[in-house]
């Protein structure tokens, strides 16, 4: 499926985000196409068959793309990594800028172009009986939504919902690359590269060799 982005201009941007199922988008020619996998675990199988779908249903050339946006998270860890690391290669491999954004950012701004609404909660769930959440409040002159809490990470026990909240089903990798050609276009700055876990990962690191005794 596509949608027009006029903020594109002549660039051609690639977003790749696995943190809620796998979504891939490519804006070019003033559009971006998506295509999306709502399986929760095959991220790494997915990817590449989507990266294929956007690719031909744009008729633009990997050899085209100026910029790679990956989504940072929140997410667990398994699922989130697996984006990113699919990020970072394509664009390390073509000597590409990586433009890191927050998921949630995404999510927000389907609803903020499109209605009224000022006060918004995104909200994911982040397994173990927790939620990640984030809030924001309205666009801001560069139609960028204002992050003004989060992301973070809440006991799903005792958790008080609000009127204007988003339980997304998947990032829109749509929604990343048009907050990326905005942030471009305005001089805005990105994300830091790294994910968001908000949370340590399963698998601890070795510790120092416990030493023998004789």
């Amino acid at each position: 499926m596509s949608e027009a982005v006029p903020e594109l201009g002549g660039g051609v941007l690639l977003a790749i985000d696995t943190s809620v199922g796998t979504s891939v988008a490519l804006g070019a020619g003033g559009a971006v196409f998506e295509a999306v996998s709502d399986d929760p675990r095959s991220h790494a199988e997915a990817i590449g068959p989507l990266l294929d779908e956007v690719f031909r249903e744009s008729g633009a050339a990997p050899a085209e793309v100026t910029g790679v946006v990956c989504g940072i998270g929140p997410g667990p860890f398994t699922g989130l990594r697996v984006g990113i690391a699919a990020a970072q290669a394509f664009a390390l491999a073509r000597g590409l800028p990586l433009l890191p954004l927050h998921g949630h950012e995404a999510v927000a701004l389907d609803v903020l172009d499109r209605s009224a609404v000022a006060r918004l909660r995104v909200v994911q769930d982040a397994k173990r009986r927790e939620l990640f959440v984030t809030e924001y409040d309205g666009l801001d002159w560069a139609g960028v939504p204002q992050r003004v809490a989060g992301p973070s990470i809440v006991a799903r026990e005792g958790y008080e919902p609000i009127v204007n909240e988003l339980w997304p089903e998947r990032v829109p990798g749509a929604g990343l690359v048009r907050l990326a050609a905005r942030r471009l276009a305005s001089g805005r700055g990105f994300e830091p590269e790294r994910a968001v876990y908000l949370r340590a990962p399963d698998v601890a690191q070795p510790g120092a060799p416990k030493r023998v005794s004789r």
